[in-house]
């Protein structure tokens, strides 16, 4: 399994007793959609490695009790100690409308309703408190504050993402 077919669920977060339990951090949206998982693939050394699960209990905020098949010890369960969790792209359910997946725009042209074409979208910088859409256009990196009523339009045909950016927002970092 290449990373590139695979979304990043989340990181095995701490051991959780001697006998080769670990908790897992899912850093998704949904997390309770993730409680009844039979395998992930973990980060090995650049290699994803897939894991079975034996049991899974959840817990609170995103986090999970897992026991995995093959992990009988602490030593066993320090080795996959703060490693990335990954799983297929196709375990995710199709979006529409104005919702997608930040990975799925990474590359698409962004138009925004008043300036036009902006760039190409680089990525979604999942900032808490500021989540921000960076935008190359040529040289120049244009950061967007991803704001409530910001996507006009999800275009998956043409890959273009409509945006509504705040007045002068586009100028200021491309007209300078």
């Amino acid at each position: 399994m290449n990373k590139a077919d695979c979304f990043n669920l989340g990181y095995v977060a701490k051991l959780h007793g001697f006998k080769g339990e670990v908790s897992l951090f899912f850093d998704v949206t949904n997390p309770s959609d993730y409680h009844t998982l039979d395998a992930v693939y973990i980060d090995i050394n650049d290699n994803l490695t897939p894991f079975f699960v034996e049991s899974i209990k959840p817990k609170q905020k995103g986090f999970v009790q897992v026991k995995f098949e093959g992990v009988e010890s602490e030593n066993d369960a320090k080795v996959i100690l703060r490693k990335d969790l990954f799983l297929p792209l196709s375990l995710l359910p199709e979006l529409d409308g104005l919702n997608f997946y930040d990975h799925e725009v990474v590359g698409w042209k962004v138009i925004d309703a008043t300036y036009g074409e902006v760039g190409i979208l680089e990525s979604i910088i999942d900032n808490n408190v500021n989540p921000l859409i960076q935008v190359l256009n040529g040289e120049k990196e244009v950061l967007i504050p991803f704001i409530d009523g910001l996507i006009q339009k999800v275009d998956r045909a043409n890959k273009e993402l409509h945006v509504a950016a705040p007045d002068g927002l586009v100028e200021m970092y491309l007209e300078a």
